[in-house]
């Protein structure tokens, strides 16, 4: 089983892109891509969405809106039809923002996340790390079934994992109190996926669109899939797409 995860940054926007080195558009990557999809940041409400996108042959599809239009967002296509779909995990304040969609599967849990990002001002910083404080608090209560945590965590976790640790130690997204939150989710019993098998740098998912930084790799790693350790003897690999275009990050996958 292959699942790739991606913030797409618009899902109205990437749909008339062509995003794979092949010229394939969207739809097309999409379809040939993975037994399950997840993305975040579709900025769309379910009926904006494009309806290609929605009744893709094959895949069974579904998406969580933010009340504010235009804003967050995630989507998920896949193949094997869960057993149960819940938008959001209980707590009003963080459910209306679309950020969080969750699937049961026979023998696991797939959480498809979009973290907040903590840069608007010290409410919004507030606001994410008590979201994942919640979220992390909420599946490590899950004992009956594996876990897999995908999405865009808008945290970069260590100093490997962007190009200037030292410029942005003072910056959202590497500041020391996120990066802890990404510490709890290891000491519940959580893997990053991609280190598991890559220890190496120069590994980023993210580049500022603003000064050219994919050019020059000059990039965050942000996007992720934790998984339980449960899943460790069964995972084959994690990857990472630097070669698929049409959104500020790129897409990220596991194998199992």
């Amino acid at each position: 089983m292959k699942i790739i995860s991606w913030n797409v940054n618009g899902i109205r926007a990437i749909y008339k892109k062509e995003v794979a080195s092949n010229g394939a558009a969207f739809a097309d990557w999409l379809k040939k891509s993975a037994d399950i999809i997840c993305v975040q940041e579709t900025k769309a409400q379910e009926e904006q969405i494009p309806q290609e996108l929605r009744e893709i042959k094959g895949f069974n599809f579904y998406a969580s809106s933010a009340q504010k239009k235009g804003y967050s967002g995630t989507a998920v296509w896949s193949k094997i039809k869960p057993l149960s779909v819940k938008k959001g995990i209980g707590q009003d304040i963080f459910d209306c923002e679309g950020r969080i969609l969750k699937l049961e599967f026979k023998d696991f849990f797939l959480f498809n996340v979009y973290f907040p990002n903590g840069g608007a001002s010290d409410e919004r910083l507030k606001y994410k790390l008590d979201f994942y404080d919640y979220f992390i608090s909420r599946i490590s209560k899950i004992k009956n079934k594996s876990v897999v945590v995908c999405g865009d965590y808008n945290t970069a976790h260590n100093e490997i994992d962007l190009t200037h640790p030292k410029e942005n130690e003072d910056n959202t997204g590497f500041m020391p109190i996120e990066r802890k939150k990404l510490d709890a989710l290891i000491n519940a019993g959580f893997i990053d996926s991609f280190r598991h098998f890559n220890k190496g740098g120069g590994n980023y998912t993210w580049w500022d669109y603003k000064t050219a930084a994919r050019e020059r790799n000059v990039g965050w790693r942000l996007d992720y899939f934790f998984v339980s350790q449960t899943l460790l003897k069964k995972l084959k690999s994690a990857q990472i797409y630097n070669k698929i275009f049409g959104s500020d990050h790129c897409p990220v996958s596991i194998e199992f």
